[in-house]
């Protein structure tokens, strides 16, 4: 590569990885263009959570995107019974004032807004679908066009072709539930301004998270097999069904949004690879470690990896041994918090009444010190070694 030509970055994926990472190369100067296969932007109907450790990654990089105003910082976290008792508030809001960043539950469209403005007028080229990466870094895309690049990154999620190039094929691991999925203009005495709370079942959960503006993002867990998780496709009535008896805020929470609003997701993830990328190739977010959602971290890992991806690119002149120091530099921290996402959400869907009483006494009696040393791991962005 000529001394004199800017290195050229192709992001491929437009999800919240890939355009975190277009923002953080723009603000530090260099190329980018990413490449997304839909033909139009449109973000999921729901929600997620731009955790402490996410907006202190970002900052690092004087990077602010007013999540505030888009969505609400997090101003309690309760986890309930299924008929509403509180089992313990959790201290996220506490460790977010302890180190000076909230957390913030936004809806995706709101944060993909949030990031396309941040992101300029970097070049985003729709219906553009990868289909192999070379050794060069030259992309083929599905409409017979290539592009290439200095570097390529796979931010293309959970069906990643990129990473499908790096490690073959590989089997999902299923988490054996549904989620369903939906934002509703909703208000309820329990759900206060900021508010979380985490509703407790056998083999089901459900989550009522304030957005902001009136909005309410919920989804709900059922334990099922893969043959109807991955594919469900049933009416509203299922799901009210599935929570009859549950404190009245959750059904008002489903009633409140369109059937054809409330997505349906299976609980996939992959098993963690230490190998992300060769040459002048790597990946980001759900392509590099896919996870279950229960820890909230899946969107704030995304976007941890792009500031130092973009950090570690600043002013490399070896990029391939550059991406692979970024590999290094991540790979512990996220593949620890995959390994507690995993452990979470087992725990979180159990069954067994003598495993689901020793679940919630264990959270009722847990020293509040222990609580915070644990957020506190997740929480904290671990920095960008000089």
């Amino acid at each position: 590569m000529p001394e004199n030509r800017p290195t050229k970055v192709l992001i491929i994926g437009a999800g919240i990885g890939g355009l975190t990472l277009a923002v953080a190369l723009r603000r530090l100067g260099m190329e980018a263009v990413v490449h997304e296969r839909a033909t139009e932007l449109r973000a999921a109907g729901s929600g997620l959570s731009v955790t402490s450790n996410a907006m202190a990654a970002l900052d690092v990089l004087g990077i602010d995107l007013h999540l505030a105003k888009w969505g609400q910082a997090v101003t309690s976290f309760a986890v309930r019974t299924t008929r509403g008792r509180l089992i313990r508030r959790l201290p996220l809001p506490e460790i977010g004032a302890e180190l000076g960043v909230p957390t913030v539950c936004i809806s995706r469209t709101d944060l993909q807004q949030a990031l396309l403005e941040a992101a300029g007028d970097t070049p985003i080229v729709l219906g553009s679908a990868a289909t192999r990466v070379e050794p060069d870094g030259t992309v083929h895309f599905e409409d017979g066009t290539t592009a290439r690049g200095d570097v390529v990154v796979g931010a293309d999620g959970f069906h990643s072709v990129v990473r499908r190039g790096i490690v073959g094929p590989e089997e999902a691991l299923d988490g054996g539930y549904v989620c369903w999925l939906g934002i509703a203009p909703f208000s309820h005495p329990r759900l206060s301004a900021g508010g979380v709370v985490h509703y407790w079942g056998s083999g089901q959960r459900f989550g009522l998270v304030d957005i902001g503006h009136g909005r309410v993002y919920w989804w709900g867990t059922k334990n099922m097999p893969p043959s109807r998780s991955l594919n469900w496709q049933g009416d509203k009535d299922e799901i009210l069904s599935a929570y009859s008896g549950w404190a009245e805020e959750t059904q008002a929470a489903v009633r409140a949004t369109p059937r054809e609003d409330i997505l349906a997701v299976g609980s996939r993830y992959r098993t963690f690879q230490d190998r992300w990328g060769e040459g002048p190739v790597t990946l980001l977010g759900d392509a590099a470690h896919p996870m279950p959602t229960s820890l909230g971290q899946g969107a704030a890992m995304a976007m941890e990896d792009a500031v130092v991806l973009a950090r570690t690119l600043a002013g490399a002149t070896g990029l391939p041994a550059a991406l692979r120091t970024y590999e290094d530099r991540r790979r512990e921290r996220t593949r620890a918090v995959v390994t507690a996402s995993i452990a979470t959400s087992t725990m979180e869907q159990l069954e067994n009444p003598v495993r689901r009483l020793a679940r919630d006494s264990y959270l009722r009696l847990v020293p509040n010190r222990t609580l915070l040393r644990q957020q506190r791991a997740a929480l904290t962005f671990p920095g960008i070694p000089d």
